[in-house]
């Protein structure tokens, strides 16, 4: 079996250099680039299984190249920047990063955390990847909800994760507690915004009356339930 691909896109060579021996050592096979054009070029010709992306780039806003690697290609994303501030953090997730790992860091927590979100990757798969409910189909093969006329509307990965949550667990509450501990990264104030964006931007593409939401309703202090009827295929 072909080793996992990670890309690594920092302007700092130590710390491209860092990752890039550390995952290799851990079993990973790896890309690095020091701007956003080398990378960009790089991914017309391969798919990487996990971004590794800093914020701070010479040629690029790095929340931007972000937001269209999970929105358009919905890549695994983990932004790694020396921003530390919790409106940072809170911004690189609402922009459909799936984690934000703070610099200086661990690199073995780096090998963590990639290797948890890769298996979070794999769990996902064990549905299928087309969800069909209430007049819309989903397709988690590519990131994508088509509506009854065909019309199709993209998703990021991280807003793909929230959806599978509650496609594969219909008319069931779904707790905070429960969603932190499947989708990862740290509980908290970002944590809770990120997951607010996310259903808020689902809602909005599922059509969805923002004061009275029809399919994906919130339980105030509990969670959230969603209410259709849901076949996998």
């Amino acid at each position: 079996m072909t080793e996992p691909l990670v890309t690594i896109l920092d302007d700092e060579p130590e710390i491209r250099q860092l990752l890039a021996d550390t995952l290799q050592e851990a079993g990973f096979r790896t890309m690095s680039f020091g701007r956003a054009t080398e990378f960009e070029a790089a991914l017309k010709s391969c798919q990487p299984d996990l971004c590794l992306v800093d914020l701070s780039l010479p040629d690029r806003d790095g929340l931007t190249l972000v937001h269209r690697l999970a929105l358009e290609q919905g890549a695994t994303v983990i932004i790694i920047s020396g921003r530390a501030q919790v409106q940072d953090r809170i911004t690189g997730l609402e922009l459909g990063a799936d984690d934000y790992i703070i610099k200086p860091f661990d690199p073995s927590e780096v090998v963590a955390r990639i290797r948890a979100r890769l298996r979070k990757g794999k769990a996902t798969k064990s549905s299928g990847d087309t969800a069909q409910f209430e007049g819309w189909t989903a397709h988690f093969d590519r990131f994508t909800l088509e509506d009854a006329e065909g019309t199709e509307t993209p998703f990021s990965h991280a807003e793909g994760a929230v959806l599978r949550l509650f496609l594969e667990s219909p008319k069931r509450l779904v707790t905070r507690a429960y969603m932190q501990e499947t989708l990862g990264g740290a509980a908290g104030e970002s944590f809770d915004r990120a997951m607010d964006v996310r259903i808020s931007r689902l809602r909005t593409k599922l059509q969805e009356d923002p004061k009275n939401p029809r399919l994906i309703k919130t339980i105030y202090g509990a969670g959230y339930i969603f209410l259709g009827d849901v076949s996998w295929r």
